[in-house]
């Protein structure tokens, strides 16, 4: 029966064409076809089949359908081999223009509402105490994109002297929803200290010491009612969530386990970067290498993910064997000349960068399944959010603060 169908759409396709000859053929194997499936049962197949008009109006046209011929052979198929020649790289090229545009796009409602409920923008205050040109080129493209926004930016420049001062003016107004300083100023030790300054409350970079303990032993909420989220340093929430968009994140498995069964290699550790983020992967279950100039340390909650938090141990591996088990290979060398050898990258591998320089090969889409160049717009785009959970949480401490006060009042 599938050969009658078969042979009926192919007379079809044949009905109206030229070449009388090969249709003579086809017509006369059909009617042997046919009379042949008759003997086996299927003669209502060809007495309901466009087949008996055809064969009528080619007898009548003096064409014989007894003798069987066989079809002509169909064309061969184009070879394998020239097909996979032309196939494009699987790798799929992801910009942080992609990844942030979902997300800003959730973040203008939240303010849009947010302002509509007669409460001011979200206004954060930048300090610069340093001369770096970066840092006043990065401070004008935020002050663009906040402006977009409609969130309120104001930077200002001091001296580094000023700086502590300054710091505590902005804790202490109320305008101020938060800060954020452009570091390095004086140097690790004493930059430190003024990360410490920042009242946790307009900590929009999460660098004070509540937000990194917390994220060290992954606890995600400043209160134990859990209304307010802990803020994590942009840049490594910024590639959570560029992970996240490219489906790397498991969203069938509860939050804090969807990285379960990931081996990420993160090439870098510093303190504002490196190590934070090395420790948000493995809160959420990935086993991660963060490796360094000096060594290579893992980061897991070990096997079943029986640990609440995760754990820091040294790694007898070298960078090549790290990358190579990983699964997902994150680079932040601030070195135009490092190169991270495509032949160390596993087939497959989610491949991201975020560094001002090009940390991958050339090549690298050889290697990757998917690669991301940078993350500087998601980044931004994680700075407003940050200030739109500040700003939020402010109006919840202050509403209740007045609810309290009425109450007071109402008793006396």
């Amino acid at each position: 029966m599938r050969g009658l169908a078969t042979h009926n759409l192919w007379l079809q396709g044949y009905r109206h064409s030229s070449f009388a000859a090969t249709t003579a053929a086809t017509l006369r194997t059909l009617a042997v076809t046919a009379r042949q499936s008759t003997a086996l049962g299927s003669s209502r197949l060809v007495s309901h089949s466009p087949w008996r008009r055809y064969f009528s109006d080619h007898r009548s046209a003096g064409i014989s359908c007894d003798t069987a011929v066989p079809p002509p052979a169909p064309a061969a198929a184009p070879a394998a081999v020239a097909t996979l020649a032309v196939a494009s790289m699987p790798c799929k090229t992801v910009t942080a223009a992609d990844v942030a545009a979902p997300l800003r796009e959730e973040l203008r409602g939240h303010i849009a509402k947010f302002t509509s409920e007669g409460n001011a923008p979200p206004h954060l205050l930048a300090i610069l105490a340093n001369k770096d040109p970066a840092a006043e080129k990065y401070a004008k493209v935020t002050e663009k994109t906040f402006k977009e926004f409609g969130i309120d930016f104001r930077l200002k420049t001091v001296a580094k002297e000023e700086l502590e001062s300054t710091i505590d003016e902005a804790n202490a107004a109320a305008e101020v929803n938060g800060v954020m300083v452009y570091y390095p100023v004086f140097g690790a030790t004493q930059d430190g200290y003024m990360q410490n300054c920042v009242s946790k409350l307009k900590d929009v970079e999460g660098l004070s010491h509540t937000y990194l303990y917390n994220l060290y032993h992954n606890v995600r909420f400043i209160d134990e009612a859990e209304t307010f989220k802990c803020i994590l340093s942009c840049t490594p929430l910024a590639i959570v969530k560029v992970l996240e968009h490219v489906g790397v994140y498991n969203d069938f498995l509860s939050v804090g386990d969807r990285l379960h069964g990931k081996t990420v290699a993160v090439i870098n550790r510093s303190e504002v970067v490196g190590r934070p983020l090395a420790a948000m992967l493995a809160n959420d279950g990935a086993q991660v290498y963060s490796c360094d100039v000096d060594n290579i340390r893992l980061f897991t909650r070990g096997s079943g993910l029986k640990l609440t938090a995760h754990t820091v141990h040294d790694a007898d591996v070298t960078v090549e064997q790290a990358v190579g088990a990983a699964d997902i290979v994150i680079t932040g060398v601030p070195a135009a000349a490092y190169k991270l050898p495509t032949t160390f990258i596993k087939e497959g591998a989610v491949c991201v960068n975020f560094s001002s320089h090009k940390n991958f090969e050339e090549n690298v889409k050889e290697k990757a399944s998917i690669y991301v160049g940078n993350v500087g717009k998601v980044t931004v785009t994680m700075l407003m959010s940050n200030l739109f959970t500040l700003a939020s949480h402010q109006r919840k401490m202050a509403e209740a603060s007045t609810a309290s006060s009425t109450t007071a009042a109402a008793a006396n």
